[in-house]
């Protein structure tokens, strides 16, 4: 987040003007960030961050003040890492989450996998209450084929792993929708792409950034989109267009 305050980030969001921001993987502490990153003009801010500095972390900017913030799932082994912002407003849960990645090590895939499933039951509990959730959120997962430039190079690497891409299934077959498979089945729409080999010039992507809505909120899901070419981080953005 300190970098791309650097690269025209708040040019950006003025131009663009969207209700809510959400970030993830900011790396950085609020007490990091400079006075005009931490509190921008006519935008309520909230930021979780992790406890290892300069790691994870995700930042929400509203221009509508939430009536209630929560930081994370009320589990220390997810909630110290600073993945998770649930913003509550008058017609829906937002979720701002920066889910695990599992390449490091099998210990990680398998953290991803808890974190998925802690998440998962989370929602359930909400929408059991009445909530209508809104998920956003680097899901470090693509779900199909089509959402990936090389799946059969990448089909034994977490990110594209069957058992995570199952988990995606599972979790739309609770009530979910992927909001940009609503307007878009085609291929060759990504949200990653590798900065070392320079993927991004060759559009050889992942899409592992999503909007997810609680299928009760569809009917107000007007549009859903990739900006690719918002450049800056080795992701760009997604956005959501809601009438709830």
């Amino acid at each position: 987040m300190r970098a791309v305050a650097k690269k025209g980030f708040l040019e950006w969001l003025t131009s663009e003007s969207p209700d809510i921001l959400c970030l993830q993987e900011t790396k950085a502490r609020p007490s990091q960030l400079p006075p005009n990153i931490r509190r921008i003009d006519g935008y309520y801010s909230y930021f979780s961050a992790a406890e290892r500095k300069g790691y994870s972390g995700v930042a929400l900017y509203s221009k509508v003040q939430p009536q209630e913030v929560r930081y994370g799932f009320g589990i220390n082994r997810f909630d110290h890492e600073g993945r998770i912002l649930i913003a509550f407003f008058d017609h829906f849960v937002l979720f701002n989450i920066y889910f695990p990645n599992g390449n490091s090590s099998d210990e990680r895939l398998q953290y991803k996998m808890d974190f998925y499933g802690a998440f998962l039951e989370y929602t359930q509990e909400l929408r059991q209450e009445g909530y209508s959730v809104v998920v956003c959120g680097d899901l470090n997962t693509a779900h199909k084929a089509i959402d990936i430039a090389r799946p059969k190079q990448n089909e034994k690497r977490s990110g594209f792993l069957p058992v995570e891409r199952e988990w995606i299934d599972k979790f739309l077959s609770h009530g979910f929708l992927d909001t940009f498979r609503l307007f878009n089945e085609e291929e060759g729409n990504y949200t990653w792409w590798d900065l070392k080999t320079r993927a991004r010039d060759r559009n050889v992507g992942w899409r592992l950034d999503y909007f997810f809505v609680s299928a009760d909120l569809k009917q107000g899901v007007k549009e859903a989109f990739i900006l690719s070419e918002v450049t800056g981080s080795d992701h760009c953005p997604v956005g959501l267009e809601l009438d709830s």
